[in-house]
Parts: structure tokens; C-alpha cells; sequence
């Protein structure tokens, strides 16, 4: 293996230089099953020294391929790139899995030193004048190359990547760029440890039994444990994580509680203290205009968007209102029902926004007489996972094999070998699902090892999944929610498209922003099929199935609460268009232009976006999303597409399947709205998108 060699090397160093020193596990090959991560070797002082050695190593590989006196070839220049800086990424993947999924002091001061060095690491290299030369002249000849198609797609990549990153810039404005990227690195990394803080933080204490009022069982006894995890005994506590402040909100009797909850779960990163983000996304979006413009754009939003299916903002914003009229007159319909249960009532009071979730959970009772308790027994996280299994166990022929010979980073992570039909090894697969202090809010998926077959080695992937779900409590599994069951589902979605990747170099595996959540979103559509759920439903008591009565009322109220679901997020869509469309470098005021935005789309005041602008962190916290959160669902007029070809063939037509995996999901390709009309032969249509969430 091309990293054995480079570990042995490093390895031999290390030795020799001081052999009284522990041998560091990121700077040896692993003598392991698959080559797994030998997570509890890893100690926290393990991850410098490797990103040194990494470091150090990249930088001299780089300079090898910029300064070799051979003419350019894909071989010396593009392969040489791609297979460059093997120690350093595999470090900063592990270190990753650490820092985003059992963080502590130690690891967030390593990423402020880290994050800043990789950031300038990458200026380096794409604005390294030589090696862009190689590049550029291999590009300007690619058509006398005898290159094929996979190997024209990398040389292609490779270029735009160069040039999207300051290639073609003065010196001048090189510099400039350089010290803009740095400066966001370090804005990155305040704001998401500020958002870490926000969401951990203790937002309400009950000392008086008679406040708890509503709340069911499971709820009352996950609110004493969190007071009691914090010294707080004879107490219930309740945090800004989904688990705890979700049911708080749903089923509280206590409006004035409520309030506090709801205001805390809002304006996150929004108090004026310590954590307060607004100075930070300020000055994040006038940097990022300042980097479009360097870079030739009027804003930032058409510098993210050139890369992109969607190509320009006008047709992202064009898209978006497009829906946000129908999605907007349904959340009203919605709030008039309300307000008409706290008027039959007797509440002399106008539904607010933490009134939304209690009422919203009142009213889908009255009509369809569904328990969101009564319901979540019959969902055991363990079941619902076997569930998602089955379902790609059912399209693909895989099946996911419990290892418990594989090292973990925490006791509450499972690990599993994935297989084809025949056996034979497709990859690893790890599940982390329940939220924690030391672990980032939300849900994702992370690549642990990436796929790819180069000079015929093959490098199969690791995939890990991570929530925020309910935890166990007391001798009761974790009961999942519907929210969290289709959360579970679209994670592995996102697994299963980096375990059937199959390209021969890592960047022929990458795909337009908005493609990525297709792979995803689709698994969601099986997730509440009445023939998958009636086989994956099991209570956790006695073990039955859900009863079709049950089943029954789940189909009924699919189109219930769909025009709140998609008025916040399209608002938080619109929001990060917004911040990104701005032309002049002004570090405004962030509150007063979230206000001027939300006013100007007519947002009602009883629905605030999925994330106001200071806890935003799929577009503020470095992640990618940038001018790109409208992604979801621009990805869901596809998923609902590809799922009607599902319907219309058989849930489990395996022809289909292996269509879809090999167009959509083993890796990229110049053109992939070209390898959707493969899988589906058709251009996708939005209309079964409207169908499905009621708004045609």
C-alpha cells in the first residue's frame, strides 16, 4: 500500500529518534480487521504529532509534483495529486469522528490550531503558480491526451477546482484570498464551539413537580436524568437538544414554560453573552462577499452556485418562491386550526410560536387520534435500524453484519460489515445515535475511509451515521419519533452512497452540491411505507407489530403539518440566499437584516425559519452549504420522482435498484442531471413532490 510505505517510514523516525516514546497508532499502519480504526489506541495527545508528520509530509509531496523537471503528465502531475497527503487526511478524518461526535476542551483547541494550518495548506496548493501550470497545460491539451472518460473527469475537476480557488488571480489578490480564507477558517470554529455551548446549555430547571404538568412519563424521567447528569438532584432539567426540549414543547401545560423553551431553542447563539454569534456570521458574510468579488462574482451566492445544478441565484430563488406561496397559505390554514382548539378551549390568547408544536400534537389527536407516546413504543432504535437494513438489504442484495471485534470511539457506537449478495466485502459501517454533551447537534454522515482502486488496489470505504436521537431510559429502549425514524433513514441514505461508491480516484466520486441529498432523501420514502413499517415495528413490551388501525391513521396524517415543515425551512432557505446575495462588504447588523428578510418574504409570526441566521450552521459553520441549503429540497423534487419510479415498478424492484445505484450513486460524473435521465429515463418532474407534501 502506497500510506504502509509512508507509515513505515515515519514509524522507522519515530523509533529511532526517541524509543522510549509510545508509539503513536495515526502514524502506523493498522494491523487491523479491514484496516479499521484502532479507535482505543487513540489518545487525545496522539493527534499533533500526526498532523505534523502530515503535514510535513503533504508539503514535500506537493513540492515534488510543482517542481519536477519531466514534462506534465496525468500520471506525474493529476494521479500524483490524488494520491498525495495520504497520512494527513486519514489523520484529520479520525480526528474529525473525535471532534464532532465526542468533543471535549482538549480536541476543540486542537482544531483552533489545526483548522487555520489546513485552510492556508489548501492556498498553498492552489495557488502554487508551478504546480497550476502542470495543470493547466495538461487541460488545454486534454483532448490529444489519451485519457478515459473517468481520467478526463479528475483532469476536468482538478482545473476548476484550481480555478475556483484563485489559480488565475494577480499575486496580489492571491494574497488577498489567502488572508480571507484564513480569517474565516478561524470564524468557523468560534462559531460552531459557540453552537455546541448553545445547544448543551441547561435552558430550563423544574423544582416544582406541579410544573410538569402534561408531560408524559418517559418525559419527566429524561428531564431528571439530565438534571441529575448536572448535579441537580430532586430536579428536571430540559436543554436545547431535539430529544429534550421537542416533547417539552408538545406536550407542556405550562404556555409561560413553553415560552422560555421555545425563545431558548430560538435564539440560539442570540443573547448578547459569551456565545453570542451575530458579530461572527457579520463578519463571516462581508468576508465572503469580499472573497467572491476577488474572485470575479458580485456575490457570494454566484460564486457557490457556478459549480452547482442549479447555476445561478435567480434560479434558486425563482425555485424556492416558486413554493413558498403554497407552502405559506397551508401553514396559515394550519395555525387558523389551532387557534380554533384554544378558542373552543377558552384560552384568551393568538397561537405564538411556542404554542405551534403543543397544539400541532393536540390537533393531529383530534383528528386522527394518533399518541405520539402510544406510537413511539412501537419504534425500538434497534428495530428501526434493521428496518433501514432490510430496505437495502430488499433493493440492493447487501446485508449489514454486527462486528464487535471492531474498536469503537464510544460505548453507545455499533459497527457493522456491510456485504454484497456473495459475500464478498463492501465495507464498514458504524452507527452513533444517541445525543450526548460531548457531541455536536444534529444528524450526519462521515467518511472514516474513502473508496477507490488505484494502480488496481482497492480501498473499500468505512461509513459512520450520527444523531441526536432519545436515549434509553431506565430498562425501556430508545423509542424513536417519526422525526427521528426518517432521520435514521436519510443518514443512511448518505451511507450507503459512499459504501456503493466505485471510481477508481477519490474525486471522480464527487458530485454537485445539490445532487447530494438525493441519495438520502429517496431512502426516507420507504421509512413510512405501511408493507416496510408493519415489518419493522415492534413494541417494546410485547413485541407486537404496530396494529393496522394505527398504520392506517400514520397514512391518513402523512400531509399533516406539512405546510409548517416546509414554511421553516423554505424561510431558512430564502434567509441563506439572502446573506449571500449581498454585494457591498458591510458588516450590517445580523438581527435587523433576519428581521428585514423574514418581513420581505411575509414569514408569519407564529413560524420561525428551521435556524435564524445565529445558529445557522449548515451555511455559517464552514459545512458547505453556503448558498446551498435550498439543496434539501431542490434534492426532494428528485427523491419524490425517483420514488414514484419505485412505486410505479414494486418498492423492491431490484432492475431499478441496480439502476439507481449504478447512475445515481456510485460516484459522480460530468453531468449528473445526464445520469439521473438514465436511472429514470425522464426529466424529474416537481409535480410529485407537490403531491406528496399536500401543496397541489
Amino acid at each position: 500500500m502506497r500510506l504502509g510505505k509512508l507509515i513505515a517510514f515515519t514509524a522507522l523516525v519515530l523509533l529511532f529518534s526517541n524509543c522510549q516514546k509510545e508509539i503513536n497508532p495515526l502514524l502506523t499502519e493498522w494491523d487491523t480487521n479491514f484496516g479499521s480504526v484502532p479507535f482505543e489506541a487513540i489518545e487525545l495527545q496522539h493527534f499533533m504529532p500526526a498532523f505534523e508528520e502530515g503535514i510535513q509530509h503533504y508539503e514535500a509531496e506537493i513540492k515534488k509534483i510543482a517542481e519536477n523537471s519531466e514534462k506534465a503528465t496525468f500520471e506525474n502531475t493529476i494521479k500524483a495529486l490524488e494520491t498525495s497527503g495520504e497520512l494527513l487526511w486519514r489523520t484529520n478524518r479520525v480526528f474529525g469522528v473525535f471532534n464532532g461526535a465526542n468533543t471535549n476542551e482538549t480536541l476543540q483547541n486542537i482544531s483552533k490550531e489545526i483548522s487555520p494550518r489546513i485552510s492556508r495548506l489548501n492556498s498553498d496548493l492552489y495557488l502554487n503558480e508551478a504546480l497550476f501550470q502542470r495543470v493547466k497545460t495538461l487541460y488545454d491539451s486534454r483532448e490529444s491526451l489519451i485519457l478515459n472518460e473517468e481520467e478526463l473527469f479528475v483532469l476536468d475537476l482538478t482545473y476548476k477546482d484550481f480555478v475556483h480557488n484563485g489559480a488565475l488571480l494577480s499575486s496580489g489578490n492571491k494574497e488577498k484570498l489567502r488572508q480571507i480564507k484564513e480569517e474565516l477558517s478561524h470564524l468557523y470554529i468560534k462559531f460552531r464551539q459557540n453552537q455546541l455551548a448553545e445547544t448543551n446549555k441547561i435552558i430550563l430547571v423544574i423544582e416544582n413537580e406541579s410544573d410538569l404538568a402534561g408531560l408524559p412519563a418517559e418525559v419527566r424521567e429524561a428531564a431528571a436524568e439530565l438534571a441529575k447528569s448536572k448535579g441537580m438532584d430532586k430536579s428536571w432539567a430540559i436543554n436545547l437538544q431535539k430529544p429534550s426540549f421537542i416533547p417539552f414543547l408538545q406536550y407542556s401545560e405550562r404556555r409561560d414554560l413553553r415560552e422560555i423553551v421555545y425563545k431558548g431553542y430560538v435564539n440560539r447563539g442570540n443573547n448578547g453573552d459569551k456565545y453570542d454569534c451575530n458579530e461572527i456570521i457579520a463578519k463571516i458574510a462581508s468576508l465572503r462577499v469580499a472573497l467572491a468579488q476577488v474572485m470575479g462574482y458580485e456575490n457570494y451566492a454566484q460564486y457557490q452556485l457556478t459549480r452547482r445544478m442549479a447555476k445561478t441565484p435567480q434560479a434558486v430563488d425563482d425555485f424556492l418562491h416558486k413554493l413558498w406561496k403554497p407552502s405559506l397559505e397551508r401553514a396559515k390554514n394550519e395555525r387558523d386550526e389551532m387557534q380554533a382548539i384554544i378558542d373552543k378551549e377558552g384560552g384568551n390568547y393568538k397561537l405564538a410560536g411556542w404554542d405551534w408544536w403543543h397544539y400541532a400534537e393536540k390537533l393531529r389527536k383530534e383528528k386522527y387520534s394518533i399518541d405520539e407516546t402510544e406510537l413511539r413504543a412501537y419504534f425500538p432504535m434497534e428495530a428501526v435500524r434493521q428496518g433501514a437494513f432490510d430496505v437495502a438489504e430488499k433493493l440492493y442484495g447487501i446485508r449489514f453484519e454486527p462486528r464487535k471485534d471492531l474498536q469503537v470511539w464510544h460505548s453507545d457506537v455499533e459497527a457493522f460489515e456491510v456485504k454484497e449478495a456473495d459475500g464478498s466485502h463492501i465495507g464498514l459501517f458504524y452507527s452513533d445515535y444517541f445525543a450526548r454533551d460531548s457531541k455536536r447537534s444534529g444528524a450526519w454522515s462521515g467518511t472514516i475511509r474513502q473508496q477507490s482502486s488505484i494502480d488496481g488496489i482497492e480501498i473499500r470505504p468505512h461509513n459512520y451515521n450520527v444523531g441526536n436521537f432519545s436515549k434509553p431510559l431506565g430498562d425501556s429502549p430508545a423509542l424513536l419519533s417519526e422525526d427521528e425514524i426518517e432521520t435514521l433513514f436519510h443518514e443512511l441514505g448518505h451511507g450507503l452512497n459512499t459504501l456503493f461508491a466505485d471510481r477508481i480516484y477519490p474525486k471522480a466520486r464527487r458530485v454537485p452540491q445539490d445532487f447530494v441529498e438525493l441519495p438520502s432523501q429517496i431512502l426516507e420514502n420507504w421509512a413510512f411505507e405501511p408493507e416496510l413499517m408493519k415489518s419493522y415495528s415492534r413494541h417494546y413490551q410485547t413485541g407486537e407489530p404496530i396494529p393496522d388501525e394505527l398504520l392506517e391513521k400514520l397514512q391518513q396524517a402523512s400531509l399533516f403539518n406539512q405546510g409548517f415543515i416546509t414554511t421553516e425551512y423554505l424561510a431558512a432557505s430564502l434567509l441563506d440566499m439572502a446573506w449571500h446575495s449581498l454585494s457591498d462588504t458591510m458588516v450590517r447588523d445580523a438581527r435587523q437584516f433576519e428581521a428585514e428578510i423574514l418581513a420581505e418574504i411575509g414569514l408569519i409570526p407564529e413560524i420561525a425559519p428551521r435556524y435564524t441566521s445565529a445558529n445557522f450552521g449548515h451555511i455559517f459553520g464552514g459545512d458547505g452549504y453556503s448558498a446551498g441549503y435550498y439543496v434539501y429540497i431542490w434534492a426532494a423534487v428528485l427523491d419524490s420522482d425517483a420514488f414514484a419510479a419505485f412505486k410505479e415498478k414494486g418498492l423492491f424492484d431490484q432492475t431499478l435498484a441496480q439502476r439507481f445505484r449504478e447512475y445515481c450513486l456510485a460516484g459522480g460524473a460530468p453531468d449528473m442531471m445526464a445520469q439521473y435521465r438514465k436511472f429514470r429515463g425522464a426529466d424529474p418532474s416537481i409535480e410529485a413532490l407537490l403531491i406528496k407534501r399536500g401543496l397541489m
